[in-house]
């Protein structure tokens, strides 16, 4: 199924209205399609070069409103919400850290964690509907949404255009791993400039 579901995308992806689709793609994947913009934003942005930009403000924007409906679905609808986060297998971590939330610990760790999935391979659609769950600040969780998928589709749509089926090639071998990198650096970073701002306060 998944596949199959692959090569819609990259065939969606030739189509004349395929920045439509894309805008489609973006949404639903961050509450429960399993195939990810980028499929579909590489051959777009090879294809037609001077739209990188395009690309990248169509699959941010509609990823993150697709994030705000998981983070309903999960806020109002309980039991959808919970079928999805138990298929992914993380039913056990969502209770944990729900107690978490209450210490401030917990608040940025969630904080960590909701930009790692919004940057990396991890399930997106999962702490999308989770951070609803848990009634974790919405307009926070927006906010991170909007940076880490927005540098996500920057990344991916500038080196698209950069460097063309040179970046596929990669990203087939390498994407997962170099995201994942990428982001816990990030993420290192910020707990860094955190403690060292707490420590001269």
């Amino acid at each position: 199924m998944f596949t199959a579901l692959y090569k819609k995308c990259l065939d969606l992806a030739a189509h004349k209205s395929s920045k439509y689709y894309l805008a489609a793609v973006s949404f639903i994947e961050s509450s429960f399609f399993p195939i990810p913009p980028d499929v579909m934003i590489i051959p777009m942005v090879i294809s037609k070069k001077n739209d990188f930009f395009k690309v990248f403000l169509i699959s941010t924007i509609f990823s993150v409103l697709g994030g705000i409906l998981g983070y309903l679905i999960g806020a109002f609808f309980f039991d959808i919400g919970i079928q999805v986060v138990t298929f992914y297998g993380y039913e056990d971590k969502l209770i944990n850290f729900k107690n978490d939330l209450l210490n401030s610990e917990g608040f940025y760790a969630w904080l960590g964690i909701l930009f790692l999935a919004g940057f990396t391979p991890l399930p997106y659609k999962v702490f999308t509907i989770a951070s609803g769950l848990i009634g974790f600040n919405i307009l926070i969780f927006i906010l991170i949404s909007l940076i880490s998928r927005g540098l996500r589709f920057f990344i991916v749509s500038y080196l698209s255009y950069k460097f063309g089926n040179l970046f596929t090639i990669f990203m087939e071998k390498y994407g997962s791993k170099w995201f994942t990198i990428i982001g816990i650096l990030i993420v290192i970073f910020g707990i860094i400039i955190y403690l060292i701002s707490k420590f001269y306060v």
